[in-house]
């Protein structure tokens, strides 16, 4: 018996041991006012599509991006992506395939699903997938995470 007692206080230290906790950097954190003098700032150079970027790293992007128009198709070969709507409306077209025009320029997509979005809606597009915003309902603003 009192070897059991022995080897459980034994192992519940050895436990400890390994799982022990070593100092890691702080979380990174961005004010909305940060944000939105990004998006500003942004905005003078890009109308149509302002970025205010919180990190941008090989492994993962997390960007706030406010459009007030339409844009051509494109594909993220690598890195799924999270679109959370936090204003506005549009209609996102997700799927399918681009098709650009002859004389080149943007492409459109041909056989996706066109879904509204608006405040509070989430989509996730996965690596590869064709996606467009095709519509702006006077702007639509969402929180891009690709990871």
């Amino acid at each position: 018996m009192r070897f059991k007692i022995i080897a459980i206080a034994l192992a519940g230290s050895l436990g400890a041991a390994i799982f022990a906790q070593s100092s890691m950097p702080p979380g990174q954190y961005m004010s909305a006012g940060e944000f939105a003098g990004a998006i500003a700032q942004s905005a003078a150079d890009r109308p149509g599509m302002a970025v205010g970027r919180m990190t941008n790293t090989d492994d993962y992007r997390i960007n706030m991006i406010h459009r007030t128009q339409a844009a051509g198709a494109i594909i993220h070969e690598v890195g799924t992506e999270l679109h959370y709507i936090t204003d506005g409306a549009g209609t996102l077209v997700t799927g399918g395939v681009i098709v650009r025009p002859q004389g080149g320029g943007p492409g459109n997509i041909e056989g996706g699903k066109a879904q509204r979005v608006s405040a509070g809606d989430a989509v996730l597009v996965p690596e590869g997938t064709p996606h467009q915003y095709t519509a702006v309902e006077g702007s639509v603003t969402y929180l891009e995470v690709r990871f």
